[in-house]
């Protein structure tokens, strides 16, 4: 059985998609989720905490799901580094239109009906079961260098060129522009995500010299 603490953000989550984060109320999140309401704010002292929490939560999934296409695609036979960067690029214009919390977080456009973006509060007063430390949500900077550190450390492992033209600092160079033009096709979608993958893999493999098909 989940902890308390995933049953929580489950509960909320499935609560935004019904309406906006300020009809969200912690008394309705606690009874979805089966616990207290002091149970909630144990877990994440406030409701600031919890959109927190939450943000952090959804992004860090959609990260572990960009590591996933790009090792998946590293070990297919004959793939190269346009291929890589296409498949974090379709994963990435897919979760960002299904979620959008991940959307929000990778643009900084949060809307009305999402939580807004938060800095850590000061920290909380110690309660008899413990307030666990407070955290910022991820800025889309931050998250597009994951992306990016992700795609580059993937292009390494699959004998992108490291010692030789482009070296490891064009390779860098390389994800960087991939991971900006993803996240264009997230603000303008192109008539596809296949066909802004394909834009994708062609800069991709422009930047490092190899074959454009």
């Amino acid at each position: 059985m989940p902890a308390a603490r995933e049953l929580l953000l489950d509960a909320a989550f499935t609560a935004l998609g019904a309406r906006p984060w300020n009809g969200v109320r912690m008394v309705d999140v606690a009874a979805a989720a089966g616990v207290s309401r002091q149970t909630l704010y144990n877990e994440f002292g406030s409701k600031d905490g919890l959109a927190r929490a939450l943000v952090r939560r959804e992004s860090e999934a959609f990260l572990a799901g960009v590591e996933r296409s790009l090792a998946d695609t590293a070990a297919r036979g004959g793939a190269d580094a346009g291929d890589c960067c296409a498949a974090a690029a379709v994963w990435t214009l897919r979760t960002a239109r299904a979620n959008p919390l991940v959307r929000a977080a990778l643009t900084g456009c949060r809307g009305d009906r999402l939580p807004p973006a938060a800095a850590p509060p000061l920290p909380a007063p110690r309660t008899p079961f413990g307030v666990r430390p407070a955290r910022g949500t991820p800025s889309p900077v931050a998250l597009a260098e994951r992306i990016r550190d992700s795609a580059a450390g993937a292009l390494g492992a699959l004998g992108a060129p490291q010692d030789a033209e482009p070296g490891p600092e064009g390779v860098r160079r390389a994800c960087e522009a991939a991971v900006r033009l993803t996240l264009s096709y997230v603000v303008a979608p192109a008539g596809s995500d296949e066909e802004a993958a394909g834009e994708v893999a062609r800069l991709v493999r422009i930047l490092l010299g190899g074959p454009v098909a």
